[in-house]
């Protein structure tokens, strides 16, 4: 019996190779792995020694022989197949241990360039796992170490035919797998240079994540669920969770909502989520007073919330989010007093985010029946001096500070959005709601006497002047939205009408 190693990611593999040499297996090797195994004392035949041929281009062309894959492909109850081996003579495989270059590693690093990334394009492992899944029947795969272990005690039992039918597809399964999700990585990090040169998307979408947890359900109970990662994206998905019992798919999906807020803005921003849209956000350089009035949004909808930060968390701010439940916190990092203070609390879950590096994909997919739906991100560099004011009266500098602030909170609300606003923090919202005056009453709502001297921001434009008289009795002094609307001029009127200031954007930002 003869096995092939050639790993990557040497973990375990000294003492898989001595369970293999123990049982009676002859060991082929490549390379590194060569050196690591003959280092260990084990009897390891080179890959050269079996081709007749020499590793050759810095280890470009070593396994793509014959004699390698004649070997692996080999169908054992086909005579056909054991003739020709004998014919040309080269031996059987029985068994495969194949992980690949770190090209996700390599390019997830800040500032690699495209020959770094190309020469981590594995070529040889990939075929060598393609061979043997195919042929999983005859020839046992394995690319994950954790599968050393109970390999290697059933092949110390029985030898390689003891691994059953099922297990062996069950390998050839996670070993397609493996492959699939590596040239996805690959064809994500090539085409993402190509998007310019084919239009604003590519002609086709590979898709690559890893499932890096389990979760306890989705949206509801009977849901199963689980949390796949693009481990060069950053974000959310590959945050590090410092403190507190298992995230959840709503617990996942808020803190994800939160981070996009918070990172939106330049200057410091303080966010408070409730099933995915901002109940509480406010910008501001004291990261403590921020909070607070991120807080006083809507300190009801806050109680099982998510808080978002786009910078260190402090002592102070931890200090001032007593009394009151978070389910998680998400910030870049978080001060060693700030961490003494939350991780006090136990049900408290502390996400430390990262921003995602070079080959993380930008693009946005939603899956529907039979299909998905890709888009670019909503990340428009907008400027206020491009905007248009459309009433005989503008807008003051404080509120078109404040109008820009609340057009920037509105893009993170479900449609059809409205967002109340004064002093850099919201004052209500409202949010997915069929009509757009259904969401002027509930942002006003929200706000209560607060909604006085505010400022609006619109996801869409107003289709009827309806909307501008509901804002005005609510006190709101300024309005920002797209325009667009065959009523401009109706809903400009109205504005004048009541002294209200309007500004155009020409932009619209749904999110449905």
């Amino acid at each position: 019996m003869r096995a092939i190693l050639s790993v990557y990611d040497k973990s375990g593999v000294v003492e898989f190779g001595q369970a293999l040499s123990a049982a009676g297996i002859e060991l082929v090797s490549t390379g590194g792995t060569f050196a690591e195994l003959q280092s260990a004392g084990m009897p390891v035949t080179s890959v050269s020694d079996v081709t007749g041929f020499p590793e050759i281009m810095d280890g470009r062309v070593k396994t793509l022989h014959p004699g390698i894959h004649g070997g692996i492909l080999a169908r054992k109850d086909m005579p056909g197949d054991l003739d020709q081996l004998c014919e040309h003579g080269i031996g059987t495989v029985d068994l495969v241990a194949v992980n690949l270059y770190p090209f996700t590693e390599t390019i997830a690093r800040p500032g690699v360039q495209l020959a770094e990334a190309l020469e981590n394009i594995d070529i040889g492992g990939p075929t060598m796992v393609r061979a043997a899944a195919k042929n999983h029947p005859h020839v046992v795969v394995v690319v994950d170490p954790p599968d050393y272990g109970w390999l290697a005690e059933r092949i110390g039992e029985g030898g390689v035919s003891a691994v059953t039918a099922q297990e062996r597809r069950a390998l050839a399964t996670k070993a397609f797998a493996h492959v699939s999700t590596y040239d996805a990585a690959i064809a994500g990090y090539l085409g993402d240079s190509q998007i310019e040169a084919e239009g604003p998307l590519p002609e086709t979408v590979t898709l690559s994540a890893q499932r890096i947890a389990e979760l306890r359900y989705g949206e509801n109970p009977h849901q199963a669920a689980g949390l796949y990662a693009d481990t060069a994206a950053g974000g959310v998905a590959n945050a590090e969770q410092l403190h507190g019992k298992a995230l959840s798919f709503n617990n996942l999906l808020d803190a994800d909502a939160a981070w996009r807020v918070v990172s939106d803005f330049e200057g410091g921003a303080v966010a408070v989520i409730k099933h995915n849209n901002p109940c509480g956000l406010a910008a501001g350089d004291d990261q403590t007073t921020t909070y607070g009035r991120a807080f006083e949004g809507d300190p009801v909808s806050a109680y099982g919330g998510i808080v978002g930060f786009n910078r260190t968390v402090t002592g102070a701010t931890a200090k001032a989010m007593k009394g009151v439940f978070y389910e998680v916190v998400v910030a870049p990092g978080y001060d060693p007093d700030a961490l003494d203070i939350l991780t006090s609390r136990k049900n408290l879950r502390i996400l430390a985010v990262s921003s995602g590096a070079a080959g993380a994909s930008p693009l946005e997919v939603r899956r529907i029946s039979g299909g998905v739906l890709v888009q670019g991100p909503d990340e428009l560099i907008e400027n206020t001096d491009d905007w248009k004011v459309v009433t005989s009266l503008a807008p003051t500098d404080a509120q078109m500070a404040d109008l820009a602030f609340a057009w920037k909170a509105v893009k993170h609300v479900k449609s059809n959005a409205i967002v109340l606003a004064a002093d850099q923090a919201l004052r209500g919202m409202g949010a997915g709601q069929p009509n757009r005056l259904n969401s002027i009453h509930l942002a006003v709502r929200a706000a209560g006497d607060r909604a006085a001297g505010s400022v609006l921001a619109s996801d869409a434009f107003f289709p009827f002047a309806d909307n501008i008289d509901m804002a005005a009795e609510a006190g709101v002094v300024a309005l920002v939205q797209p325009g667009g609307s065959i009523r401009d001029e109706d809903v400009i009127e109205a504005a004048d009408r009541l002294g209200l200031a309007m500004v155009f954007t020409g932009v619209r930002h749904f999110r449905h």
